[in-house]
């Protein structure tokens, strides 16, 4: 158009925007914005807060926004979207706080989210008072956003007795439901609203059936699981990706390793969650070995590994004894694949390094470590450190871990065995005696050494 002599106007901005914003490519464009003075319009300006939001440049986006002469409804909710949809959930609170004009069921539902994800209660109610106060409250985003809000703030009872005054309640009303019982341990009740959902005439989507498939995984339930897959397949959901990754899931956590090798072998377009879920499950049925040819497999068929395939990885790697290879994999993993490796990863290498007997290689990689170390981390090498009967390494790390946790028994179980192997018995006791006045329990089951 332009190569034509044709000038873009205000229209042709707020129209090439959300294409900018799949494209992550929005900076060219609000240059030329600013060139042609369409800075100032209300349009083009919620469009470049509303790119600059799915590009993740909510830096930009907040800029554009304080700048603009005239703001309506649509820019107000572009940033409190933007900042709920990268995780800046106070930002999101304090923004609707500030509304200038009446707020819609958009404000409402994306803020109602961020108290959501925030665990924000107290800011939560009043939204929802405020929600009454504006008649919002009876459509339908806000009130499947309550149901979200209170299930995960204040648990599945509260948001049951709302979720019960909801008399139209379409699929995306029952799915909020059925994950918040999911996300609450209540795996039984999920799986049983998920059957009430049916009965009501109501059909499932792919969030309904993978949501109730995980249900069954954590309840081991392999009936349910396979009465879910036959839904599945009449409702033609096997070729989406996420409902199949989690049948794969679903098998392997129920025991049948060989029914989520058959789920996967029937994918035709596999994904990196249906790689990484078959990955999973051979993780978890101890086959290390298969965990690292699916892997390789995987990169010669071109996909890309994501966070959890690589935990996934490198953790087989420590229980099969493949050191060398886990290490090549997690100095891979920022270079090659662009992932900057997480508390996760950093404890599988630490479990891998203790796991082999290289204590002191597995110290000084935690104490080099970019990131605060986590219980987690600390925890793999006191494991080690039982392992190899390590007092040094395994005293300093159970201190670190008494102040971290002082409530988990099995901290306190290792160091004492630690203790009783070099025959130290009254230090052991003293341990024992730590755990007493920490409030902890002994666990029937666990050995003192």
């Amino acid at each position: 158009m332009r190569q034509t002599g044709v000038h873009p106007n205000q229209f042709t901005f707020s129209a090439v925007l959300p294409a900018c914003a799949e494209t992550m490519s929005g900076k060219q464009i609000h240059c030329l914005g600013l060139k042609r003075g369409f800075d100032s319009d209300v349009f083009v300006g919620s469009g470049l807060i509303d790119m600059y939001g799915k590009c993740c440049e909510m830096g930009y986006a907040e800029k554009v926004f304080d700048e603009m002469p005239e703001r309506n409804l649509v820019s107000w909710n572009s940033l409190i979207v933007g900042f709920s949809k990268n995780r800046l959930y106070e930002k999101a609170m304090t923004v609707f706080k500030e509304v200038l004009v009446c707020p819609d069921q958009v404000s409402f539902s994306t803020v109602l989210s961020a108290c959501a994800n925030s665990g924000n209660f107290c800011f939560g109610r009043q939204v929802h008072g405020v929600g009454i106060k504006h008649g919002l409250v009876e459509l339908a985003y806000v009130k499947n956003s309550l149901v979200d809000m209170y299930s995960k703030c204040v648990g599945f009872e509260e948001a049951l007795k709302l979720f019960r005054t909801i008399g139209d309640k379409d699929v995306v009303t029952w799915n909020v439901m059925v994950m918040g019982l999911l996300q609450n341990n209540c795996f039984e009740e999920a799986c049983n609203c998920f059957w009430v959902m049916r009965s009501e005439g109501v059909s499932p989507d792919e969030a309904s059936l993978s949501t109730a498939l995980h249900a069954s995984a954590s309840l081991g339930a392999l009936d349910q699981g396979a009465l879910i897959h036959n839904q599945i397949i009449k409702s033609g959901f096997m070729s989406n990706t996420c409902v199949s990754s989690a049948l794969v899931t679903m098998y392997a956590k129920c025991g049948g390793l060989v029914d989520a090798r058959r789920v996967f072998d029937e994918i035709e377009d596999r994904s990196v969650v249906c790689w990484t879920a078959m990955i999973a499950a051979c993780q978890l049925h101890g086959f290390g070995d298969q965990v690292i040819d699916m892997f390789e497999e995987m990169l010669v068929k071109g996909i890309k590994p994501d966070r959890i395939t690589l935990v996934c990885v490198l953790s087989a790697c420590g229980y099969t004894g493949r050191v060398e290879e886990g290490l090549k994999y997690y100095d891979s993993m920022k270079w090659l694949y662009g992932i900057e490796p997480g508390s996760e990863h950093y404890a599988c290498i630490v479990d891998m390094l203790s796991r082999a007997g290289r204590l002191d290689e597995a110290k000084m990689f935690v104490e080099s470590m970019p990131l605060e170390p986590d219980p987690l981390v600390w925890g793999a090498l006191l494991g080690g450190c039982r392992k190899y009967s390590n007092l040094e390494i395994g005293r300093e790390v159970a201190e670190r871990l008494f102040k971290m946790e002082p409530r988990n028994s099995g901290n306190y179980v290792l160091l004492s065995n630690i203790y009783a192997r070099y025959g130290m018995l009254e230090k052991a006791k003293e341990v024992r005696k730590m755990m007493g006045l920490s409030g902890v329990k002994k666990e029937p089951g666990y050995s003192w050494g």
